[in-house]
């Protein structure tokens, strides 16, 4: 698995592991299991209740084919740049500078995946993605996204998190509202949440601390709780040399 490192808008560069190709694949298989389970389900209950072979391809198609069509677009732009099959997998799509990625942005991978991914049973995205650097797909290259792992790496420990590298810049001025108590208590969070995958804990945790600083961002929950604490520490050290 490669790593991909980004710099965001506030010039904070988060390195994530790029989802391997294996995740990708079995993503997709899971979609497309979830996506023939519904054409199963609705086509038999359509069996079952119609008669008339009008109507029933009349509600097939607005039952089984138009929801299929949009499947990907649709669940990533409402789960946050997740399908189902990208849930199981804890893999997501995201903006090379780490942000979130806009309608525009989905709609363009899907209709380039039309053609990489449906019609050619997906060897196009394959081979794209072996050969990209960054795990891009076409679609990828064109929107300026990539997929990144959700899982985290072993080394968001304490002593990393706590760490400030010469020359460091603070991002956020604004965590000097926070009382050592708020950060350590943020900390243990933040680290809890990162070991047990728990990441509607890390988006309670990076709201409460976005409502109390007053900070806008357009990071991902994870690297903006882990900027914070390195902010902290970056501005303890600073009184310390005072």
């Amino acid at each position: 698995m490669s790593t991909i490192r980004i710099q965001t808008a506030q010039n904070v560069v988060v390195e994530y592991d790029t989802a391997s190709v294996g995740d990708r694949i079995v993503a997709q298989l899971i979609d497309w299991l979830v996506m023939g389970l519904w054409t199963l389900g609705v086509g038999f209950v359509l069996d079952k209740s119609l008669d008339s072979g009008t109507l029933k391809n009349t509600f097939f198609y607005v039952l089984v084919a138009a929801p299929l069509l949009v499947y990907h677009p649709a669940c990533e732009i409402f789960f946050n740049g997740q399908s189902l099959g990208k849930q199981v997998r804890r893999i997501k799509v995201t903006r090379l500078d780490g942000s979130r990625p806009g309608l525009g942005d989905y709609l363009l991978r899907w209709l380039i995946g039309l053609f990489e991914i449906q019609i050619t049973a997906g060897t196009v995205a394959l081979l794209a993605a072996l050969i990209n650097g960054r795990g891009q797909r076409l679609g990828d290259l064109a929107a300026g996204t990539t997929v990144v792992s959700l899982r985290p790496s072993q080394q968001s420990n304490d002593f990393e998190l706590t760490l400030v590298p010469p020359g460091y810049q603070i991002i956020f001025p604004q965590v000097a509202v926070l009382s050592d108590h708020d950060i350590a208590l943020v900390r243990r969070l933040y680290q809890q949440a990162v070991a047990r995958h728990n990441y509607t804990l890390l988006n309670d945790v990076a709201n409460k601390v976005k409502t109390l600083t007053g900070i806008q961002t357009t990071l991902h929950d994870e690297p903006f709780l882990r900027t914070i604490l390195r902010d902290h520490a970056a501005l303890l050290q600073e009184e310390s040399t005072r």
